[in-house]
């Protein structure tokens, strides 16, 4: 009992505001505004305070900003980044297309090329997924593909060869291209 607080008495030290209105001269019980409905409190200000400054991006006063010790509002650089959509991309996926050819002419090479005939599937001409073999006509195609086409066939024929009865069971997984692939 003699650890608790005690109840604040005579007028508040000149230092210390109210936490809700950011005023001097009063507690909080005693703020003027205690029962106006039509008061909003204050809205407190994040600090930035713990992230480095290389990983804030001084931005005009937006909403979720935070303020920096320079009095300046900043932003997190991987918030601006989601709130942009410009996340980094997977080098393997296809480019999508945009209205601007400068961005198209300053992309890498590697994502102009089409995708080599070793690595496209037969059945969905994409690159393979899961490649697997099949063993009438030691052919590759993406697991996915071969084994729905094999399933809606009614006599499990092979879509390269026509051989019937292709058990989707006897696919053998096709290692070395699921290696270059998975890259």
């Amino acid at each position: 009992p003699f650890s608790y607080p005690k109840k604040p008495s005579g007028p508040p030290l000149p230092s210390s505001a109210c936490f809700r209105c950011r005023k001097r001269g009063h507690y909080i019980k005693n703020r003027p505004t205690n029962g106006d409905t039509n008061f909003e409190s204050v809205a407190r200000m994040k600090k930035s305070t713990g992230i480095p400054r290389s990983s804030v991006l001084e931005v005009p006063d937006t909403k979720g900003a935070m303020l920096t010790n320079t009095g300046k509002y900043a932003v997190p650089t991987m918030k601006e980044a989601y709130a942009r959509g410009r996340m980094e991309k997977p080098p393997f996926l296809p480019e999508e297309p945009s209205s601007s050819s400068s961005s198209s002419s300053s992309s890498s090479s590697t994502s102009d090329a089409p995708v080599p005939e070793e690595l496209s599937c037969l059945i969905c001409k994409d690159i393979m997924t899961d490649a697997a073999v099949i063993p009438c006509c030691g052919n590759s195609y993406c697991d996915k593909c071969i084994r729905t086409a094999l399933l809606e066939s009614e006599d499990h024929i092979c879509p390269t060869c026509q051989e019937t009865d292709i058990s989707p069971d006897a696919l053998i997984p096709n290692k070395c291209l699921r290696q270059v692939t998975s890259f």
